[in-house]
């Protein structure tokens, strides 16, 4: 008994996942205690509202609510500065419980009246109300408690209504007897312990089930959180939206741009220098140039070593798609330029950045199998980009674009930040015949 109380069903999970199950505990318990400062607020308001008899005995109504609100308020910055541990959930509940039937109990001398006439109070339909306060945390152990205390509790007062006068024990068989008078159906009160071990169980197997899928929902968000790092958020989106599996082979013609940054001379950096060193300086290098894609509504399609490609309009459809890219591009070659001044400022050497921007009809879509599948693109916008970026060697230039991709930025709303400078026929290596260029920055 001691060890199913102890079990924890968190016990084979990522300590990740079991945290995120925990946070979602704690704020579910602060959730109960400002319910229960509600509902003794509500009590002692209705109490103090209603009318009194001319002439009580003694009056524990309110020393009743005096205390449970005392308790409730401690219970509530408990749960605001820290996480409860389970034997202050436990004793919560019993002190829940507790006053509930010691305050039925007492209605009895309240009123002085046999000891019978508090079974009649329909005060015990708060007993719910508690057994149900603590479905909200999906812990099924502090259900089945509450509604064991309650059962408990209730036999207790029944026992002490037939032992109070051996001479008298007020039971009856006629069911119109005991609804008219003081006297006792046993039957009638042994369904009211019925009820409540029944609907202890019904609520805790519901939670049992309900835990389950709160585990399994924390850890799958959890792990889309983890594996959205992985993707670009359009691309993770797309899979957490997805109505049907997602497979290889399928995908979708998409008009969109194409960027590509890498850095110039990384490779022969990368082999002379220090691993820590290269990673850093590589580390460096994304962090700024992820965010300057990002902004302008780029998707990180990958990473290539140094190389960084990126699309606009393939995951997610635009309109404005190579407007954004050479926006992109542009910001991108200022934040490289103040990266390199920043290097040299620090006596350090940073690769000159160089990029590209091609804009076309392209495939999007998922390629792979089913153990490892990747979103990509494909089409000439593609290899035209990659080919313009190594190009920017043979010209001595920093950032290219094909005439036919500018034009259409233009058209799209594009506003160069600096002078146009146009090439005709240019050649380039891999691509068939002469093109026109825009050299974006020198």
């Amino acid at each position: 008994m001691f060890t199913w109380w102890r079990k924890d069903p968190e016990a084979d999970l990522p300590e990740r996942v079991r945290l995120a199950v925990r946070a979602q505990e704690d704020a579910t318990e602060r959730v109960i205690s400002w319910a229960q400062l509600a509902i003794v607020l509500t009590f002692g308001a209705l109490y103090f509202l209603s009318p009194k008899p001319a002439t009580v005995g003694i009056a524990p109504v309110p020393w009743a609510l005096g205390v449970y609100l005392a308790l409730t308020l401690g219970r509530l910055l408990w749960s605001h500065a820290g996480r409860l541990p389970d034997w202050a959930l436990a004793a919560s509940v019993f002190v829940d419980v507790t006053l509930l039937m010691v305050l039925i109990w007492s209605f009895h001398i309240q009123y002085m009246q046999p000891p019978s006439f508090y079974l009649k109070a329909p005060t015990l339909l708060y007993v719910f109300i508690f057994i149900a306060l603590r479905a909200l945390r999906f812990d099924a152990r502090f259900v089945i408690l509450a509604g064991l205390l309650a059962a408990l509790g209730w036999g207790a007062l029944i026992a002490y209504v037939v032992m109070a006068d051996p001479g008298n024990t007020m039971i009856t068989r006629d069911y119109v007897a005991y609804l008219t008078s003081n006297s006792v159906l046993l039957g009638a009160e042994f369904d009211k312990i019925i009820s409540i071990l029944v609907v202890t169980a019904l609520i805790a197997v519901a939670l049992y089930r309900a835990k389950d899928l709160l585990v399994r929902a924390v850890s799958e968000q959890t792990a889309a959180r983890e594996l959205s790092r992985f993707f670009a958020p359009e691309i993770a989106a797309r899979i957490k939206g997805a109505e049907d599996g997602i497979r290889a082979g399928s995908g979708e013609m998409r008009e969109a741009a194409v960027l590509n940054l890498d850095m110039r001379g990384f490779t022969q950096l990368a082999g002379a220098a220090p691993p820590d060193e290269v990673m850093g300086l590589l580390a460096e290098y994304q962090q700024r140039m992820v965010p300057v894609i990002q902004r302008h509504g780029g998707s990180i399609d990958k990473f290539l070593g140094d190389g960084i490609m990126a699309t606009f309009g393939a995951a997610r459809p635009s309109d404005s798609y190579a407007a954004d890219a050479l926006r992109a591009l542009e910001a991108a070659m200022r934040e490289a330029a103040a990266w390199q001044a920043a290097c040299e400022s620090a006596g350090r050497n940073c690769p000159q950045v160089n990029g590209a921007v091609a804009a076309g009809r392209i495939l999007f879509g998922a390629v792979g199998d089913e153990t490892r599948l990747e979103y990509t693109v494909i089409g000439e916008a593609v290899n035209l980009s990659a080919k313009l970026e190594k190009h920017n060697k043979e010209l001595g230039t920093r950032a290219l674009c094909d005439r036919a991709s500018y034009d259409r930025a233009l058209a799209q709303g594009y506003v160069p930040a600096a002078a146009a400078q146009p090439l005709a026929g240019v050649r380039i290596a891999g691509v068939g015949e002469a093109l026109d260029v825009v050299v974006i920055a020198p």
